[in-house]
């Protein structure tokens, strides 16, 4: 009966996630159209209402991610589809707002009812938190984990990819762990479902992964700088050789005076917006220990050039210079408040505005993260051929203590991909990042311990390379 259910997964899925929009769409319009008749009938409002709708909970779904159930984790899903649903219901219920501005409705531009929507949307969050739960666990019913082989090299990268493969476990279930030189390696693949290959040599990656794409089997590589670069390629074909090509000459002009004109009018509009919240957490900041509002620290932008940048003080007088870490005794209780939800980086708009930032891009590191990081990872200067953004790819998907290796290859993918339009995701997604918290599922550190003790001969060799 599992065999039968399995077949029909997706299908099951599918209809929980048409069933869960159907109700969120009958949430924002019903009590829209009990206050407005014409939504009742068949009408040029009920029609451009109803079209503007789904063409923009469509936009903002390819922008937060969809109802992607087995592949993220429940949280992350809810919040995304929440998200899409609430700048979809105002840019709806705008559109019918200017719908009603005639002869027959309101004689002037007026906002009819908006208490309605935080009512709907509070009804909208109830079913998509119940739905995404019921369709999760639907979904696990049906599918097992999948066997997990992790192969590495070091117990630096065991520890590594086991805190972020383990976090998912209702997804993988880790099976195996090799050395990437072990002599039963490949005998360990074929009786595993999925294999992660992490911060191994690349002569022997690439042997592997032909491996698995010879036998089916799913594999995750981690990338190096030559990979990210490969995937950005364009295919060409010369005559008839197909060729890859990649340029690494930066943005085009367009692209930079595009991205300087978006630059400019979202510091100046953030800036107006956030001004009232800034001059509140400076008025805390100066109760809490009567001394500066603003701190200035020397940070790296695009093409090595170093500058100041402004952030709300968040740690107490005289500190260290040395970057925050958890439970860190130097920040303030006013400036864990601002740190957790990134009130402390509004006044790095002013350093967009100068022109030292940008509005999206990669972190902008201290000087001596950057002499640290470069010596064992010289490619961790190629982040250095953009300006550095408030908020950007590694930003949103990464944390704080995201590794050096991991940071670069997030912000070359964004810097390798720039458009336009990734810039707008980006600013939208960072949205996001205030609900984001590490998950609570991961092995704990006995847990990781224990693995790599029970390992650890495995890994004996290794620890002069850790």
């Amino acid at each position: 009966m599992k065999n039968e259910f399995k077949k029909a997964g997706n299908m099951i899925v599918f209809l929980i996630k048409s069933i869960m929009y159907i109700l969120a769409f009958a949430a924002f319009y019903g009590p829209l159209a009990y206050y407005n008749w014409p939504l009742l009938n068949l009408s040029r409002t009920s029609v451009v209402t109803v079209i503007s709708y789904f063409a923009v909970l469509q936009f903002f779904s390819s922008i937060y991610g969809g109802f992607d159930i087995g592949k993220r984790k429940t949280k992350p899903i809810i919040v995304s589809v929440m998200l899409a649903e609430v700048f979809t219901d105002i840019f709806a219920y705008i559109m019918l707002t200017v719908m009603n501005t005639n002869e027959k409705n309101n004689a002037t531009f007026m906002f009819e009812q908006p208490w309605l929507i935080p009512l709907i949307i509070i009804v909208q969050w109830i079913i998509i938190f119940a739905f995404a739960n019921f369709a999760t666990y639907v979904y696990f019913k049906i599918y097992d984990p999948e066997r997990v082989l992790i192969v590495t090299g070091s117990v630096q990268s065991l520890h590594e990819i086991m805190r972020a493969v383990s976090k998912f476990r209702l997804q993988y279930r880790i099976n195996e762990i090799k050395r990437y030189d072990s002599k039963d390696l490949k005998e360990s693949m074929s009786r595993n479902d999925t294999i992660f290959l992490y911060n191994i040599p690349t002569q022997v990656r690439a042997d592997l992964t032909y491996y698995c794409y010879q036998n089916m089997k799913d594999v995750y590589i981690n990338p190096d700088a030559i990979d990210i670069v490969e995937m950005s390629s364009d295919h060409v074909i010369l005559d008839d050789i197909s060729l890859l090509h990649f340029s690494s000459k930066g943005l085009t002009f367009e692209q930079r005076f595009f991205k300087r004109a978006m630059d400019i009018i979202i510091s100046l509009f953030a800036l107006i917006i956030t001004s009232p919240l800034i001059l509140v957490s400076a008025v805390m900041i100066k109760l809490e220990d009567g001394g500066p509002v603003i701190f200035k620290q020397n940070r790296v932008t695009k093409d090595g050039n170093i500058f100041s940048v402004y952030k709300l003080r968040t740690m107490k007088e005289n500190s260290e210079n040395i970057s925050a870490y958890e439970g860190d005794d130097r920040v303030t209780r006013t400036g864990r408040f601002l740190r957790r939800f990134r009130i402390d980086e509004l006044p790095q708009f002013v350093n967009v505005l100068r022109g030292e930032m940008s509005v999206v891009g990669p972190r902008p590191e201290m000087l001596v993260n950057i002499f640290n990081y470069s010596k064992d990872l010289p490619e961790f200067e190629y982040r250095l051929r953009v300006k550095a953004g408030i908020t950007g790819y590694a930003q949103i998907a990464g944390k704080y203590n995201t590794s050096p290796k991991d940071k670069l290859s997030l912000d070359m993918m964004y810097i390798e991909n720039y458009s336009f339009w990734m810039d707008i995701k980006l600013i939208f997604q960072t949205i996001g990042v205030l609900f984001k918290k590490d998950s609570t599922e991961a092995f704990s550190s006995d847990e990781i311990l224990k693995f790599t003790q029970l390992y650890g001969e495995l890994f004996e060799n290794s620890k002069a390379e850790d």
